[in-house]
Order: structure tokens, then C-alpha cells, then sequence
């Protein structure tokens, strides 16, 4: 594997105490960062308790602060709606302002709406919905939105992906608890296997797997999930998974949503 390589300059460690923390750095809207995604889950669900996460926003945009001036516009009325690619990265910075768990749902949902292509992502005014539907606190967000501190949150995450010199989108950066210690980074993606290993290797011992949660359990954590992804959490085919997701969409336990290219089921 040619793509991984040591940072000499490594970053200041998450406080939680799980040993290993991973810098995503994804584009939001990217079909490999969905692919992406599908791996770690699985690595959530077998690996949890060893490590955390943060995402890095990592698309190149320009213009944000015309278009911060532009959203102040449309939170005081003067305009209806606004479309621009770095909406949705500065909208997602807006939500984890609310936390972390309310940045993952919001981020979670900003990806389902971009895959389905029913509605423009880069829209305001859909961002906004997606707000709502998350339940996030709604007159915070708008403020925030609107903001130039989610629009500085997302500069800082363009910075830090040139800091640690990632040029492949998506990467991932693995740090252990030992400050002193230097990150690792893992270019592009790769198979499932590879970064079991990475984890292996830097905590030193053999991983302790965690039981794979039953498909009631799974849907309760992640709410939304491909017939690809829940194949993969569970090491069968997709025939099989789908086959098991119809019994439960009889059960009226989960919905399917299907389009061209892909299918989703979202717990009901």
C-alpha cells in the first residue's frame, strides 16, 4: 500500500478516552465519500470502542465570503433562496456548532438528499429543511448559517487539509493518545481488511471484535442504510440482505426509498 505515509507534525488528541482518533477528509457530495462510508460503519460496529472520529470537509471552494454576505440577505428576507456549492459544507460546519451528534445527523441526512437527487442540495432554502428534519435547534442554526463562524469552521478544515498535505479525497489520518506520536495517513480508500490492520497496529494487540448488533439495533444507530451497507456489516451477499430488508419493511419496520442507481431503507 504506497498510500500511507507519517505526518511529522502531528495534531493535538481528542479528549475522550478511546485510544485511537480518525481525521476524516471527505467531500460531503463525493459518491467515493459514500463509498467510504460503507467501510466505516462496518468499522463502528466491529471497532467502536477503540476510536473516534472527526470529519474534515475537504472541497476546494472559492468566494465564501460573497457568499456569507449573501446568506445574511436571505436571513433577513431580502432574499428568498441562494444555490452555491459550498452551501452545504458551510451548513454542516453550522450544525456541529450544535455538537457532534447533531453535525453526524445533519451530515448523515445532507448525503441520504444528495443521493436521492430529489431536491438541489446546494439550495438554502433545502439545507434549511434538512435542518428541520434533524431536529436541530432551528433558530440557532439559521443564526449560525448565516454566520461567519461556520463559514471560518469550514476555512479551517480547507487549512488543515493542506497542513497535513492531503491530496487524495477522500483520506484518512490515524492518531493514537500519544501526543508525541506521529499520525498516519491512508490515502484514497481501500478494503475493509487494510484498516482493520492499521488499528491493530497501532494499538499494538489483537482487536477485541464487539458482536455485530441485531438489524433493529443497527437501523436505531444509524437510521438509514443501503442494501450494500448492511451486506457489508454483515458479511453476506446482497441478495440475502435485501431479502432480510423486505421482511422487515412487511414488518412496516422500515420504508424503501429507490431510485435509478440506488436503494435505501430508512427506519420507520
Amino acid at each position: 500500500m504506497n498510500n500511507v505515509q507519517l505526518l511529522q507534525q502531528p495534531v493535538a488528541p481528542s479528549t475522550c478516552n478511546k485510544p485511537i482518533e480518525l481525521y476524516i477528509f471527505i467531500d460531503p457530495l463525493c459518491e467515493k465519500a459514500l463509498l467510504m462510508q460503507m467501510t466505516l460503519r462496518k468499522l463502528q460496529v466491529e471497532y467502536g470502542h477503540y476510536f473516534t472520529c472527526r470529519y474534515v470537509l475537504s472541497t476546494e471552494l472559492s468566494a465564501l465570503n460573497s457568499i456569507t454576505s449573501r446568506m445574511k440577505g436571505c436571513v433577513s428576507g431580502a432574499e428568498l433562496d441562494i444555490t452555491h456549492p459550498a452551501l452545504p459544507s458551510i451548513a454542516i460546519k453550522a450544525a456541529e456548532l450544535q455538537g457532534k451528534r447533531a453535525g453526524f445527523r445533519y451530515l448523515n441526512k445532507v448525503q441520504e438528499v444528495a443521493v436521492l437527487n430529489t431536491r438541489n442540495i446546494n439550495s438554502h432554502a433545502t439545507l434549511i429543511e434538512i435542518a428541520q428534519q434533524v431536529n436541530l435547534d432551528m433558530d440557532e442554526f439559521v443564526s449560525d448559517f448565516g454566520s461567519k463562524e461556520a463559514a471560518r469552521a469550514f476555512q479551517c478544515d480547507l487549512y488543515l487539509t493542506r497542513e497535513m498535505e492531503v491530496e487524495e479525497i477522500p483520506s484518512i489520518v490515524f492518531f493514537n493518545e500519544c501526543i508525541e506520536d506521529e499520525g498516519l495517513k491512508v490515502s484514497g480508500s481501500y478494503n475493509y481488511e487494510v484498516y482493520e490492520h492499521i488499528l491493530a497496529e497501532l494499538l499494538g494487540e489483537e482487536l477485541n471484535r464487539q458482536p455485530v448488533p441485531t438489524l433493529d439495533d443497527l437501523f436505531d444507530h444509524f437510521s438509514i442504510l443501503t442494501t450494500a451497507e448492511v451486506a457489508e456489516i454483515y458479511s453476506i451477499n446482497e441478495q440475502l440482505a435485501e431479502r432480510e430488508l423486505k421482511k422487515r419493511m412487511l414488518q412496516q419496520k422500515v420504508e424503501r426509498i429507490m431510485t435509478d442507481e440506488i436503494t435505501l431503507w430508512r427506519a420507520k
